[in-house]
């Protein structure tokens, strides 16, 4: 049993003075008066709906200020690594960061054994940081390089570097049967104790039909989730209305793929009757603040979004404003993108709280069960509310207070099951500075494992400008 003593309770529509959490076998048990003096502000564990458990940030990699399509590549340049290390970093700087679930949608494979094996990595990682993780097995089979005419993109490259685009990036891919079926073989070596898994598809422009109709049968006879990416360019825009003239979102609808069961990241780029289809399907949309700004693919429509009635969480994409990982300051950048201008808010603080939290615990693992309430999962964020308020002259809501200027540097605690995985602000179940020094060792001692992509790099980012540009936005 662990007593937590608040000076505010903050849940969904409701902060309560002076709280007493008793948390017992996971959950908490029950809710008491207490008295001042804890200096706490205790609200649910946020959940970061979208990332990828990457292993580097942008500017240790270069790509700084690319377009999406054109940054992509540059993943390709970070060495492999053991994967336990690179996933226990991702997921430990996650924790720091005030979240207490993650969607670690896994398109970059380290490559170092067979997939289920480093499934396995990645799952104990998650289990020794103590988070709660959503793991979508990445699958695709269309596009390896970009949407359309990659003849003509590799004609812009000169040979040598053509040679290397097609080594790095264009190798066959594995038949849609049997990478569906790998998602149910990692599904039975991970699954269970704070992991689940999900069918993650990488987005429509890089699946077959074929493909995600297979997705989406295996998803309705199972009830597995599934999580991919969704318009998040203009130029993934330009090509869906290409490929698809009658209307991209009424063919996934089509093969089935949109429910209840499916999340989408992004969504930069949706139109009004394609969020109308989102939301009557019941399909939840993350949206990636940082990233979309980041990546130059634009600001999504979040607000209308939510008046029109579509769940929305909020995910870091593994590119928070200051590559941080910081939750916290991603919710104010989503406050103060979304919210609308002038006096008739799109977004309320109190809903911002929910896409935060309960919204994207549902994502993750299809549980909206996240609260400030006896019986709800004992995941639950602390915050130093003494710092946070030591500037107050009046008596304003914790809730603003939060918006306004609470930071990774608040948190004191995260407990997830009950668990405190950040304690004093430190990550307990792993060392986290330590394996961040033995990753980053690890990056340099590896970098000529890429030293053929890196020379061309030039090249491909230029190409990828002339070849996308004429139908970016």
């Amino acid at each position: 049993m662990t007593t937590l003593d608040a000076d505010w309770l903050l849940g969904e529509g409701d902060a309560r003075r002076s709280a007493r959490l008793t948390l017992r076998d996971g959950r908490i048990a029950a809710i008491a008066d207490a008295g001042d003096g804890s200096g706490a502000l205790v609200l649910p564990a946020l959940a970061n709906a979208h990332d990828h458990a990457r292993v580097t940030r942008a500017s240790q990699a270069g790509g700084v200020g690319a377009p999406l399509e054109a940054w992509l590549p540059y993943l390709a340049l970070t060495p492999a690594v053991d994967p336990w290390l690179a996933a226990a970093v991702a997921f430990g700087r996650s924790a720091r960061g005030g979240a207490g679930a993650v969607m670690a949608h896994y398109t970059r494979v380290q490559g170092l054994t067979d997939y289920p094996t480093e499934a396995r990595a990645v799952a104990r990682a998650a289990r020794d940081v103590g988070l709660r993780v959503g793991f979508a097995v990445n699958l695709r089979d269309a596009n390896p390089l970009v949407y359309a005419r990659e003849a003509e993109m590799l004609a812009r490259l000169s040979p040598a570097a053509a040679e290397v685009a097609r080594r790095r990036f264009m190798r066959p891919a594995m038949p849609a049967p049997e990478q569906v079926a790998m998602v149910e073989a990692v599904a039975a070596e991970i699954e269970g104790d704070l992991v689940t898994v999900q069918f993650g598809p990488a987005g429509p422009q890089w699946c077959s039909d074929a493909l995600l109709a297979l997705i989406a049968e295996r998803s309705a006879a199972t009830g597995r989730r599934v999580h991919m990416h969704l318009l998040e360019s203009g130029a993934q825009r330009r090509w869906a209305d290409m490929a698809h003239p009658d209307g991209l979102l009424k063919r996934l609808d089509r093969l089935g793929l949109l429910s209840e069961r499916l999340s989408v990241a992004h969504g930069v780029w949706l139109r009004p009757d394609e969020i109308d289809l989102l939301a009557a399907r019941g399909v939840t949309v993350v949206t990636n603040a940082s990233s979309n700004l980041g990546l130059a693919s634009g600001v999504a429509p979040v607000g209308e979004m939510v008046s029109r009635g579509v769940r929305v969480a909020l995910g870091l994409d593994g590119m928070a404003l200051d590559e941080d990982e910081d939750a916290l300051r991603e919710m104010r950048l989503d406050w103060l993108l979304h919210r609308g201008w002038g006096y008739r808010p799109a977004i309320t603080p109190d809903r911002l709280l929910t896409m935060a939290t309960a919204n994207g615990r549902f994502a993750i693992t299809g549980d909206a069960a996240a609260g400030m309430a006896p019986g709800a999962p004992a995941d639950l964020l602390t915050l130093d509310w003494r710092a946070l308020s030591s500037e107050l002259i009046e008596d304003v809501p914790p809730l603003d207070v939060l918006l306004a200027r609470a930071t990774a540097a608040h948190v004191r605690s995260v407990h997830v099951a009950g668990r405190a995985v950040v304690a004093g602000g430190r990550v307990t179940g792993v060392d986290l500075p330590a394996l961040e020094a033995e990753l980053l060792t690890a990056l340099r001692a590896g970098r000529d494992q890429t030293a053929d992509l890196r020379a061309v790099m030039p090249q491909l980012r230029t190409a990828f400008a002339d070849h996308l540009e004429p139908t970016c936005c």
